[in-house]
């Protein structure tokens, strides 16, 4: 039996529709500037750029149940906080250089989250050329849904991906609108890391990003798969 020098974390779980089991997190990517219209509102042409992603820990992953509203603590060091709504994608089953055509097979199923942004943090590292952990991989910055399973969604190409704050909505997009959809990422991913059961791909998100400050609810949808609402504490 190995011994630790202090006990280590219990893993990071995502309750999964319908069942009791829990996603177990392994590592958690996300795409950047999977929206044409989010790549320009951030100043980027999409029609030339490859695929690129980043990082957030798995502990940075905190589950709001059907019908809750979860809280998102502010986080310290910036005064320019945003939400991105995206589609999260499950991975069931790992491997390295999985063909398009094979990667929905890796799929477990799908769920809707957040990617908060320390964008002011984000910027600066854009100019100084250095990581974006600090605007990206912060306590509290995934909020997710309930993973659905694939054989109770299928795998989802369409469908209306829409954030509102406060009752007024920001962001409206489509699945069908995706730069690179989730096989092709999938598969570009694969190449550059064997992925394995219990990744999570956030996949982007589409144009509308804002500020929100203590107090704000957040509440999303993504047609088909599920809602998600957020309070900022």
């Amino acid at each position: 039996m190995t011994e630790f020098v202090f006990a280590p974390p219990a893993p990071n779980g995502v309750p999964v529709r319908g069942g009791s089991a829990r996603f177990p997190v392994r590592r958690v990517y996300c795409v950047g500037r999977n929206y044409a219209a989010h790549a320009r509102e951030m100043g980027s042409d999409p029609d030339r750029e490859p695929p690129f992603f980043f990082c957030k820990p798995a502990d940075a992953v905190s589950y709001v149940a059907d019908g809750e509203t979860g809280s998102f603590p502010y986080p310290p060091g910036s005064n320019n906080v945003h939400y991105e709504v995206e589609l999260v994608v499950a991975i069931g089953k790992g491997g390295r250089d999985i063909p398009v055509e094979q990667a929905s097979g890796h799929v477990f199923g799908y769920a809707i989250g957040l990617d908060m942004t320390r964008r002011d943090l984000q910027n600066e590292s854009k100019k100084t050329g250095r990581p974006w952990e600090t605007g990206k991989a912060f306590d509290h910055s995934a909020p997710i849904g309930p993973i659905v399973p694939v054989a109770d969604v299928g795998h989802p190409a369409k469908g209306a991906v829409t954030l509102a704050v406060n009752g007024v909505e920001k962001q409206r997009g489509d699945l069908s609108d995706l730069i690179w959809s989730v096989p092709e990422m999938v598969s570009y991913l694969s190449r550059l890391f064997e992925l394995q059961p219990g990744d999570l791909i956030y996949s982007g998100t589409p144009e509308g990003v804002g500020p929100v400050v203590k107090g704000d609810v957040m509440h999303c949808v993504i047609d088909g798969v599920g809602e998600l609402t957020v309070k900022v504490v």
